[in-house]
């Protein structure tokens, strides 16, 4: 009896991943993506067709603990500071699109399909609410996370988010069986336990992970990670609040800890895994039988909803200064429904705001629309023949360098040359598929990885090389690298280019081995040619240069310890140094 007791537990888990191991990778590589693939593995399993699993809800419940996680992850790479400078992305381009896609979503249900005001107001609102797991996970398997449409495309995702509390206390105002109460004591305590989280994640979190990271047992600094996301998620839940937004405001707070890193690292297999489960559970979610019964209904809504929402986020990202090409570019991620319309869509009909067939119907709208967004993304990338080919270029993958290079741009390129002159055994990753193939039409073997990721740096032998060499153009994720590098590769020297000034005090603050402006160098040897085409002794031209270069460095110095005028486009006011006395110059730039 033990034994089919064993049997039945550990059968459905090999039926789901059997289902996802043959159905991701095929549709990966017929192009269609990952998510795809869970959501087809998920109808194929569910009661629709073969019928393995009946209880689609209870799991589907369950998994959203990967939304959750995925939630708490990006709050980790998300400092508060950095938050705040996207609130006029979060309150201003998501509130545009929220509040102008509802506008549109409920006109149109009532102008197309009679539905009446209440219920097409609660169908608009929750196909407002796009998907987060499905939009980030596109954008990992992209690497567009970091990218600056990637991160208005999160600020968005954030707001709407946030919207869930709003438009919930909305369903309960429009129930008739709550009598029109708003339930202001609610409201009370979901705000309470939003300052309590605050408040334990200010000033608790770190002393209790550095109390759990004296145990030195990897498994009960797992444990602690897995106990803040879920306990935050918990307090959220149990009040009336996104579960999600609870993680994410846990991560947050976190991600100033000098131990995120391990944190991360700890959560990423339970949030890969319970996201596939996530997919294959909205996958077991559809049901064909009202698909085929209702096919032309279902088609006209995905077609009228998908349209009155792509307009309206098309203008919002137009509005904000988006091009065309980006416009459509977030329009084909923005079209569907998300994880929280089930949620929006339960709370309206335990409250009679809709009926069960509208409920059921609204529910499979959303699901076609998630499951149809790769496919909407691939079709505006061929519209905009933006698609880029990754054949013949080859994934780092357990790579053995002394030094690791990371970008091979002109910087990049121009730095190795002396390294390869010498003999020294290099690892190079760049993400840019072309510049890798040009390397490769030359001879040089570049791999593809973003320096962001840790996993990437771990597969490109950082654990293992001498020196790490940041040689790309992007002042932002170079210092996401140098703060990665230096707590998880000590043993490298972080050698990294900086952008300006700014960039530079800022990198030596980080506490690398060395930095050098990408111009400075080049801009001296200039002057060095101008006094030379002067006709100045070469003794002179070497010694102008060199008091230069000290007075460069003391003023650098002094910045770094705060006790000189900064600002990256400020001048520098500066005695001009003997040997150019005489010269009409009385400024210095700061580069």
């Amino acid at each position: 009896m033990a034994e089919a007791s064993l049997g039945q537990t550990i059968g459905p888990a090999v039926v789901l991943m059997g289902a996802a191991v043959v159905a991701v990778p095929l549709f990966r590589r017929l192009g269609l993506g990952s998510v795809l693939g869970y959501f087809a593995a998920g109808v194929l399993v569910g009661p629709s067709v073969l019928g393995f699993f009946t209880d689609t809800r209870s799991m589907l419940h369950f998994s959203e603990l990967g939304v959750v996680m995925l939630l708490f992850v990006i709050g980790l790479e998300l400092r508060p500071h950095k938050l705040w400078a996207m609130r006029g992305q979060i309150f201003g381009l998501g509130l545009l699109q929220v509040a102008g896609a509802i506008a549109a979503l409920a006109l149109a249900g009532v102008a197309i399909f009679g539905l009446s005001a209440p219920v097409a107001f609660v169908a608009g609102a929750g196909f407002v609410m796009s998907s987060t797991a499905v939009i980030m996970s596109v954008l990992q398997d992209r690497g567009e996370t970091s990218s600056p449409e990637g991160q208005k495309s999160v600020a968005i995702l954030l707001f709407e988010d946030l919207m869930i509390v709003p438009l919930l206390a909305v369903v309960s105002f429009l129930s008739p069986l709550s009598h029109g109460q708003a339930g202001w004591p609610d409201v009370l305590m979901a705000l309470a336990a939003l300052l309590a989280l605050l408040a334990v994640s200010r000033w608790g979190l770190n002393p209790f992970f550095a109390l759990l990271a004296q145990t030195r047992i990897r498994e009960v600094m797992t444990a602690g990670a897995l106990l803040v996301v879920l306990g935050a998620a918990l307090l959220m839940e149990v009040t009336g609040l996104s579960m999600a937004m609870g993680a994410f405001l846990a991560g947050v707070m976190l991600s100033g800890s000098s131990y995120r890193h391990q944190i991360e690292s700890d959560i990423e297999p339970f949030r890969g895994l319970l996201m596939g489960l996530f997919f294959l559970a909205v996958g077991m979610s559809l049901d064909l039988t009202i698909v085929v019964a209702a096919w032309q209904l279902l088609l006209a809504m995905l077609l009228a909803f998908t349209v009155a929402k792509g307009i309206v986020v098309f203008a919002a990202a137009h509005l904000f200064g988006a091009s065309n090409r980006q416009a459509l570019h977030r329009t084909s991620m923005f079209l569907q429904g998300g994880e929280f319309a089930f949620v929006l869509y339960a709370a309206a009909a335990s409250g009679g705001v809709i009926d069960g067939r509208e409920h059921a119907l609204f529910i499979t709208v959303v699901i076609l629309s998630m499951a149809m967004t790769p496919l909407l993304m691939i079709a505006a990338d061929w519209l905009l023949r933006t698609e880029t080919s990754y054949d013949d270029v080859e994934a780092a993958r357990d790579l053995k360098g002394r030094i690791l290079i990371i970008g091979f741009g002109r910087f990049g390129q121009i730095s190795s040359q002396i390294l390869l002159a010498k003999g020294v055994r290099l690892s190079v990753i760049d993400k840019d598929p072309e510049r890798i193939r040009d390397a490769g039409r030359y001879g040089f073997k570049v791999f593809f990885g973003d320096g962001v990721r840790l996993d990437t740096l771990r597969h490109s032998g950082a654990g293992d090389a001498d020196a790490i060499m940041v040689c790309i153009d992007d002042p932002k994720a170079a210092m996401q690298i140098v703060e990665l590098a230096r707590h998880e590769f000590p043993q490298a020297r972080l050698l990294v280019r900086s952008r300006d000034r700014g960039h530079a005090v800022e990198l030596i603050r980080a506490g690398v081995d060395y930095q050098i402006r990408e111009t400075v160098e080049s801009a001296y040897l200039m002057g060095a040619a101008g006094l030379r085409a002067l006709g100045h002794a070469e003794v002179d031209i070497e010694e102008a240069a060199e008091v230069i270069r000290q007075r460069d460095n003391e003023r650098l110095s002094e910045q770094v310890q705060g006790d000189f005028m900064s600002g990256r486009d400020r001048l520098l006011l500066q005695p001009i140094p003997e040997p150019l006395a005489g010269s009409s110059v009385s400024q210095q730039p700061s580069d």
